[in-house]
């Protein structure tokens, strides 16, 4: 998939800033994303990055800045008007419900508005969404029996069911073998074609083939932005990463 200068912009950041007590998490930062575009978003840790993630959805309250998507202004909105709107996002420590089985889990994303989805089709789109995540042969176990890397992708199988355009992923690749790694690339190189996705690892080599740009911030600020293979190797981001 081609994102050019022309493509749409789905999602705008501005000015974006959170302090907590006399730390500030997010100083001033600001981005864009493209429609059916990969990013990655990467730091060390510390750096502001699940900040960003929590700010976009609201489940933190912003201390100054904008958030536009689709081009409405989203800034005040409550997390669960976000996802309405077709955001959604997975955690950096998975959140499913214990209580029912994987296949629950993704179902329950369907339900929107307190209305049950019709049962062929949920039953269709569960399988489909636990197939592009690696989980079709897990959608009768409970969360438990999941191993770490598998909790993880339930976490993107429960955003994905949801019927996102953007999705904000939160360390997927954490846990995951080289295997895992690879099914969940090319399930979101495929869903690329109607999705588009930010992401943030800590896992660059598993991050760098799969992204069209990257940025990088640290102290909640943005250092610099561009092709994967170029922000690596700029001086400034080695110095971030090596202090």
């Amino acid at each position: 998939m081609q994102v050019t200068i022309n493509s749409i912009m789905i999602l705008e950041v501005q000015g974006l800033k959170k302090r907590f007590g006399g730390v500030i998490a997010v100083d001033g930062f600001d981005f864009f994303v493209k429609e059916k575009e990969i990013l990655g978003l990467i730091g060390p840790n510390g750096a502001g990055k699940t900040t960003v993630f929590n700010l976009i959805m609201g489940n933190l309250k912003k201390d100054s800045g904008k958030v536009f998507f689709k081009g409405k202004d989203i800034t005040n909105l409550k997390t669960h008007e976000i996802v309405k709107l077709g955001m959604a996002r997975t955690y950096q420590i998975p959140k499913p419900f214990y209580d029912i089985t994987v296949g629950e889990n993704i179902e329950i994303g369907m339900i929107s508005d307190g209305a049950k989805a019709i049962l062929g089709k949920g039953n269709y789109d569960v399988r489909e969404i636990a197939r592009a995540t690696g989980l079709i042969e897990h959608l009768s176990k409970m969360p438990n029996e999941l191993t770490a890397g598998q909790l993880h992708r339930l976490e993107l199988a429960r955003a994905l069911s949801t019927n996102p355009e953007l999705v904000l992923v939160d360390e997927v690749f954490a846990g995951l073998t080289i295997e895992e790694v690879s099914s969940i690339s090319e399930a979101i190189k495929k869903l690329r074609e109607n999705i588009t996705f930010v992401m943030v690892d800590h896992n660059l080599r598993a991050l760098g083939p799969i992204v069209d740009r990257v940025i990088v911030i640290h102290g909640g600020k943005k250092v610099t932005e561009g092709a994967f293979k170029e922000v690596v190797n700029d001086e400034r981001v080695r110095k971030v990463y090596m202090g």
